[in-house]
């Protein structure tokens, strides 16, 4: 009676420690499966390099002219309707003046990778065939309207427009580099805008050229 007791005990022992066995082996090769044992590849970050060319002029290098803003002009002071303003006859004169000295500052000496740039993509600012106003000047001087609030505030000088003629003949990005305010700088990129040229040329073919041009806004009594 003893040893089938004993037996019997051991095949329950045997069937808890198997038991046992199988759910421990079952949970290492769970874990296994969740372990990432593959071999870690650092990422290779690859830059997409573009080569920069720089294109400037052949025979000056543009120059950026750094220009203090404009004053501001005084604000117009509102007048009742019923004040009677003295009428004044004042003669009013703008001109555009293509052979005006600027006294600009002389442009830096070129950089060996501005001589390689492509000419096509170029901007000259001397060459062999300068551009040519169509129609001369008279046929923009014309456009030129002094605006009312610089004529209030009894403001006239020079503004100084710069912009590229391209290979049409067309006035490319036009921009006021020294102003007086008023409502001049505007009159004046309106102005150039609407101009005409035939092309410069270099070496028998049309190229891109920067062009200064002054305007010049006098009052006169």
């Amino acid at each position: 009676m003893g040893r089938r007791t004993e037996n019997v005990n051991l095949n329950t022992y045997y069937t808890i420690f198997l038991e046992i066995g199988l759910i421990v082996t079952l949970l290492i090769f769970i874990i296994i499966m969740r372990i990432d044992l593959r071999p870690t590849v650092q990422e290779e970050i690859v830059l997409d390099v573009q080569e920069e060319v720089i294109m400037e002029e052949i025979v000056q290098t543009r120059q950026e002219i750094k220009v203090p803003p404009p004053p501001r002009p005084p604000v117009p002071v509102a007048v009742p309707d019923h004040e009677i303003i003295e009428e004044v006859d004042i003669m009013i004169d703008a001109e555009l003046d293509f052979n005006a000295p600027l006294n600009l500052p002389p442009p830096p000496s070129p950089k060996p990778e501005d001589e390689k740039a492509d000419d096509d993509e170029q901007i000259f600012v001397i060459v062999e065939q300068m551009p040519e106003l169509i129609g001369g000047l008279e046929s923009i001087q014309s456009k030129i309207r002094y605006p009312e609030i610089a004529k209030r505030a009894d403001i006239s000088g020079r503004v100084i427009v710069q912009f590229v003629v391209n290979e049409k003949g067309e006035v490319v990005n036009p921009q006021v580099i020294r102003g007086i305010g008023g409502g001049c700088d505007e009159e004046a990129l309106r102005v150039v805008k609407e101009a005409k040229f035939r092309p410069g040329n270099q070496r028998g073919r049309p190229v891109k050229v920067q062009y200064t041009v002054p305007v010049i806004f006098v009052l006169r009594d």
